[in-house]
């Protein structure tokens, strides 16, 4: 068996293989090229995308926003004609300004979750840019689609299910997890149903893409059985060569086990899901007793500054325990032991480095 391509638009990918979005620089150019050079879609993070430049410290904000088309135009040099895009936290500072550099970049696809992408339609126009909205339940699919429609007279281009066993942040409540692990099958396959009332409406093809927790070929198939056209697949990649995170982060990855990954609690407000290290244990022991400070709380990890990485309303600095964007940096600017390194479910499974051509090779075998 074949896998079959990934049709969005007018955009072919020979492998229904999207790797996902991981900030802070674990999926930035080289990464998103080598994939998207092996016939996936290659998606690059703007998460503090600029944070390897020189003036990043001093001018987070506009040099993120350059370092956009500069990440971009790296990984076209190795993607060649491969499809290239961008994950956009609806949760980010500025969330406007870097859909649209994503845009005038030249992305041919942009992601966008961590809330609901309601004027995403809005900030792409009409450009070829193909857009899809990170849903994890029919409610959601609902919303962004219903609004779409009556708003903008469009719908999604793609659409991304995020199950509950994905990493980084999650869009389930903390005490909802274990049940929608069980129910996720059945939220899949009514959402695709959802789905096909705006394909007979637009008459157009809307492929719905899987992710959290996929790791082989057995579990593709799965998704596709479920009726999915294919699978976004992140923290398999994180083992390979040419992921962009440090090898030291690579190494918290191959030392752990299953054991070692727990949800863990985040200033965005979602849960996330990370590897057990000194940063975690402080977090957790801390956090009954910050919960019951009054405002102005002291942080359970001092705050040095601010990085402007989510919107003021999400993020402030008088009730947060800790700053989400320092946590990351951490992670790969050698502190990993005060990082956040976020992982999915089966992150305990990298044992070795490896290249995403091998994983592809493996992920696509005929049998």
């Amino acid at each position: 068996m074949k896998l079959p391509e990934l049709k969005i638009g007018d955009l072919t990918a020979r492998v229904p293989i999207i790797q996902g979005g991981m900030g802070i620089g674990i999926s930035l150019h080289k990464l998103a090229g080598n994939v998207a050079a092996q016939g996936g879609i290659g998606i690059l993070s703007t998460a503090q995308i600029g944070f390897q430049e020189e003036n990043f410290r001093r001018a987070p904000v506009k040099t993120n926003l350059k370092a956009i088309q500069t990440q971009l135009d790296k990984a076209r040099a190795i993607a060649k004609e491969g499809i290239l895009g961008f994950n956009v936290m609806v949760a980010c500072f500025r969330y406007d300004d870097v859909v649209k550099h994503c845009v005038e970049a030249g992305a041919d696809v942009i992601i966008s979750g961590a809330g609901l992408p309601m004027n995403l339609p809005e900030l792409v126009g009409n450009a070829k840019t193909k857009i899809a909205p990170i849903v994890s339940s029919v409610k959601a699919t609902k919303i962004i689609l219903r609004n779409w429609a009556k708003k903008y007279n469009r719908t999604a281009d793609f659409i991304v299910i995020e199950g509950p066993e994905g990493g980084g942040h999650l869009g389930f409540k903390a005490n909802q997890i274990e049940e929608a692990i069980l129910g996720m099958d059945d939220e899949i396959i009514q959402i695709i149903a959802h789905v096909k009332e705006y394909e007979e409406k637009f008459n157009i093809s809307i492929p719905v893409i899987f992710a959290g927790g996929v790791w082989n070929r057995s579990d593709i198939a799965h998704y596709l059985s479920l009726g999915c056209s294919g699978v976004q697949m992140a923290t398999r990649f994180i083992g390979t060569v040419e992921c962009d995170a440090p090898d030291d982060f690579k190494d918290r990855f191959i030392q752990a086990n299953e054991n070692d990954i727990h949800l863990t609690t985040s200033p965005v407000g979602l849960p996330g899901r990370a590897i057990d290290n000194k940063f975690t244990e402080i977090i957790k022991n801390g956090l009954a007793d910050y919960k019951a400070q009054d405002a102005p709380k002291t942080p359970l990890i001092p705050i040095a500054s601010c990085l402007n990485c989510l919107q003021t309303k999400l993020c402030d600095r008088k009730t947060i325990p800790y700053c989400i964007s320092e946590a990351l940096l951490n992670s790969v600017e050698h502190n990993t032991d005060m990082g956040l390194l976020f992982s999915g479910t089966n992150g305990y499974r990298i044992n070795e480095i490896t290249t995403v051509k091998a994983i592809f090779d493996e992920l696509t075998a005929s049998f």
